[in-house]
């Protein structure tokens, strides 16, 4: 069975050396009093719970799945998990960075940040669960009605009820603007909802006593295409004048999807058979609405995957270590064994590094997008606000996007570095990699979300948000233009960002000929960014280690040795990308479908 240590200590590293976000929060009154000391208690006490307590469930909710009791539309989660969540809602995690006037403790969203990606390398599919609750929550906070937030945020906040999003249909996929649902408006100021959705993550369960559904659906009359979507709030159970439950509403889970992974997680077709519901924000402007929890959830999936790509890391290493198999090409490394333990193997310690670039690059830029949130949300700067909003705008797609593939990557060199036995599920290895598949595709596929980037953050702005955050890697470059022992980071940094200028610039005029150009590029082009961010993160993290490394903490040593690994392995994926972004669309397109 795999085990799982949290990360602590680079977690502090990332939080208190290399961003500072005690002094951060010193300017958002909403944190102002939050400190180190609060900080690092509330990691720890979340770290013992990820380990202690979901991730000796993850095999077992692995091998078991959920059972949809037919008769009844029950769904049963696995052995264990309706307890750990009884033992999370008891420990008040749900509520740490809720709103206090709903029963949260106000802790900033950075904190929390950290909390779920210990969640998901220890248990992603029981972490999915209260994942997506707190996205239901953002939801109905920034959009509900004082009545639906009276109703159902203090229940959301405390766990005792959970939520869902339940957006696409079979037949419409990422095209939400086919949905069919159906709301209908009833005297009352209510509304029945009819249809059918699929791919409903934690849609019926057995370990809360509600379930929040936030249902997108068109009213009679609606426009076409996306601009016709409202969205309703509908609960498994009705909720009486007193905040009691009443009567069971008509929306059930009719199957549940037989997955490659995430088995712990119940994956529903819902039906939904005049069920009653409220609607949320404005007649058709639901998809908008929506899009607080959809952008919640594409950041949770990125930490997910930063949650597996940790967890395969420290296990594969571990493995690497204590299995011996060969002699070192250069001599024997263990002359007193009758092999050496595989990890003195150059490509062992290359797919080793690979994950362990990618779990630390991660986890900088998750801790500082969830500083930006932090800003955007509570500074009274409006200044503050809008320049981290842009920010949290921009990188929200590569979070997503660039985090999960890096996490198949990884997963899967963690578990080669097993060899046969990492194909054997009592290894745990083959788990992770099946979990990472799906962050790869749901909450928008990471082409969705390449398209997003390129189309939407970066050319319908002119490229202004790209140019505010190739503003502060500029000022980072000129800091240490004349730190010599910088140079072999910073000048590779400025180069790739010199680069992404100039790419940037040639697919906008491309795209103005031919559309098809963006969709051509998009990929690469979300790739090469994400470099970009990675090289800026992990250039301010080798001038953190070079700093400190005097002091005799090997852990400096190592994190050095990591960004010279990274600089000199893996930024250079980027001149391929680039190469091949360029290519164009051409390639792609002139072939005749028939050919195919």
């Amino acid at each position: 069975m795999a085990h799982y240590t949290p990360p602590l200590r680079d977690m502090q590293f990332v939080l208190h050396e290399l961003l500072g976000v005690t002094e951060e929060f010193k300017a958002l009154p909403a944190h102002a009093e939050v400190d180190a000391d609060t900080v690092n208690a509330v990691l720890e006490e979340g770290g013992k719970f990820a380990s202690e307590v979901l991730a000796p469930l993850n095999q077992r909710g692995d091998e078991e799945g959920c059972t949809l009791d037919r008769e009844t539309h029950e769904v049963k989660t696995p052995t264990g998990f309706k307890d750990a969540y009884a033992k999370y809602v008891a420990g008040g995690w749900p509520a740490l960075s809720c709103d206090p006037v709903f029963g949260g403790q106000g802790l900033p969203i950075t904190v929390n940040q950290c909390i779920f990606e210990m969640l998901n390398s220890a248990n992603q599919a029981w972490a999915m669960y209260p994942g997506l609750t707190h996205g239901a929550y953002e939801c109905l906070h920034e959009h509900g009605t004082p009545e639906q937030q009276q109703t159902y945020l203090p229940k959301l906040t405390s766990g005792e009820w959970t939520g869902t999003m339940c957006l696409t249909e079979a037949h419409c996929g990422t095209d939400l603007g086919m949905l069919r649902s159906k709301a209908e408006p009833l005297p009352d100021g209510t509304y029945r909802i009819t249809g059918n959705k699929i791919f409903i993550s934690s849609g019926e369960h057995d370990m809360a006593s509600n379930i929040v559904h936030l249902v997108l659906a068109r009213l009679p009359e609606a426009p076409q295409g996306s601009k016709g979507i409202s969205l309703f709030v509908v609960p498994k159970f009705l909720v009486n004048a007193d905040g009691s439950l009443g009567a069971r509403n008509p929306i059930f889970c009719g199957a549940l999807e037989h997955k490659m992974g995430i088995h712990g997680n119940a994956t529903a077709q819902i039906n939904i058979d005049g069920a009653i519901g409220t609607l949320v924000g404005q007649p058709h402007k639901g998809l908008a609405a929506m899009f607080v929890m959809m952008n919640a959830a594409r950041l949770g999936v990125g930490m997910q995957g930063l949650g597996l790509t940790e967890v395969a890391y420290q296990n594969a290493v571990s493995y690497a270590k204590d299995r011996i198999q060969m002699r070192s090409l250069s001599g024997p490394k263990a002359p007193d064994k009758p092999a050496d333990p595989i990890i003195v193997h150059p490509d062992v310690r290359k797919m080793l590094l690979t994950a362990r670039a990618y779990a630390e690059g991660g986890r900088a830029l998750s801790i500082w997008t969830a500083l930006m949130i932090d800003k955007e949300l509570t500074s009274p700067d409006e200044d503050v606000k809008r320049d981290a909003a842009d920010m949290v705008a921009l990188v929200t797609p590569i979070v997503k996007a660039f985090l999960t593939d890096n996490a198949w990557i990884a997963t899967s060199h963690c578990m080669q570095v097993y060899g046969g036995h990492g194909y054997i599920a009592e290894w745990g290895m083959e788990q992770f990699v099946r979990d990472s598949r799906i962050n790869m595709i749901y909450e928008g596929t990471n082409t969705i979300q390449s398209l997003d980037l390129l189309g939407r953050k970066v050319l319908a702005d002119n490229g202004a948000k790209l140019k505010k955050f190739g503003k502060i890697v500029q000022a980072f470059i000129e800091d240490e233009g004349t730190n010599e022992a910088m140079q072999e980071f910073v000048n590779p940094l400025a180069e790739l960002g010199d680069k992404v200028t100039k790419l940037t610039t040639e697919l906008g005029m491309k795209a103005f000929q031919n559309p098809d150009e963006v969709g051509a590029a998009a990929v690469d082009y979300l790739r090469v960014c994400g470099h970009l961010v990675f090289a800026y993160f992990w250039a301010r993290m080798a001038k953190v280690a070079l700093e400190k490394q005097g002091a005799g903490d090997p852990f400096y040593k190592a994190k050095l040795a990591t960004a010279r690994f990274y600089f000199a392995k893996l930024l250079p994926e980027t001149a391929s990308l680039i190469r091949t972004a360029r290519a164009g669309a051409k390639p792609l397109m002139d072939i005749e479908e028939a050919l195919f």
